[in-house]
């Protein structure tokens, strides 16, 4: 061996690079032709700025839409180091176009049916919220009208179970005008004094002699129980009071006829008012007198009578 020359006879054969380096040169260095490892490796070696991007290889083959491209050998280098729009005068890719329907079918989203659904939906809140409010509106008017003709509860001043029951049963129960009446004693039918509400103004008098009486023969009581009756009547000047006998029994005390209206004395047109009292009637018929007995101030004019269940005042 020679001094800077140990190992190998021949330059090549100590390094195989070293025709890379001027020393190697000098003494006859020669690149290999095989290349090393690679065939044609180093025969394709470029200078620096003249490989040419964005031309894919001969054999890259470009795949569909949506499948992987086939990877080329190792023995085709592959030019595709960086996507090709990002280098200059790289060649502009062409952008596949996606089905208008987003790849349902070809078909996009119907956005006019979908406008045309909101307006429906829309139109349809308006029209029910308008008929809500010409409800209401007539709900309204409807009540309005029937302010006066009925109580409202408030009104009311918490009835009792006997009135409500008064009211149900208000209907059934009847109401007879003087003419209807059976008279006793002395008792007659009158027209002379006005303001009487029996058919054809007509009333009872003739009342202040003892023995003179009028009958009511009551039909139709719904069941047994607490009733009152009404008498309507006229009476000037004095408070009177007659006898009441319910069913051939004398009631407690005597019916109570004062001069409510304060009409004056003998003013009989100005002095028709009410009175009443709280029998207890039995289901079926019952008879009702009114009468002018010893003690009795019966200076009246009588014009109806009627029932109502329960006790009230009215």
């Amino acid at each position: 061996m020679t001094p800077g020359n140990n190992g190998a006879s021949t330059p090549e054969d100590d390094d195989p690079f070293g025709y890379l380096y001027a020393d190697g040169q000098a003494n006859g260095a020669q690149p290999p032709s095989g290349g090393y490892g690679y065939p044609n490796s180093v025969n394709r070696v470029r200078a620096v700025g003249t490989r040419q991007y964005g031309q894919p290889p001969q054999n890259a083959q470009t795949a569909p839409y949506g499948q992987v491209p086939q990877q080329a050998t190792y023995s085709q280098p592959n030019a595709h180091y960086a996507a090709p729009e990002t280098l200059p005068g790289g060649a502009t890719t062409a952008q596949q176009q996606m089905p208008a329907g987003g790849g349902r079918g070809g078909r996009g989203p119907n956005h006019k049916g979908l406008l045309i659904g909101a307006i429906a939906v829309v139109a349809a809140v308006v029209i029910g919220i308008g008929v809500a409010m010409l409800g209401g509106d007539k709900d309204k008017d409807k009540a309005s009208d029937e302010v006066g003709t009925s109580p409202t509860q408030s009104q009311e001043s918490k009835p009792s179970p006997s009135a409500s029951k008064a009211g149900e049963s208000q209907a059934e129960l009847p109401t007879i005008d003087a003419k209807a009446l059976r008279l006793g004693g002395g008792a007659t039918l009158a027209q002379d004094v006005e303001g009487a509400q029996s058919d054809g103004g007509i009333y009872v008098g003739n009342l202040n002699q003892v023995g003179s009486s009028v009958t009511w023969t009551v039909n139709g009581v719904p069941k047994d129980g607490a009733y009152t009756v009404f008498a309507r009547y006229s009476t000037a000047d004095e408070d009177q009071e007659m006898t009441l006998t319910v069913n051939g029994k004398p009631f407690g005390t005597k019916l109570n006829m004062g001069n409510f209206a304060h009409a004056k004395d003998g003013d009989f047109a100005k002095g028709w008012t009410k009175t009443y009292a709280y029998p207890t009637l039995s289901k079926g018929t019952n008879t009702i007198t009114v009468s002018c007995q010893d003690g009795d101030k019966c200076n009246v004019l009588l014009d109806q009578l009627w029932l109502k269940a329960g006790q009230v005042k009215d």
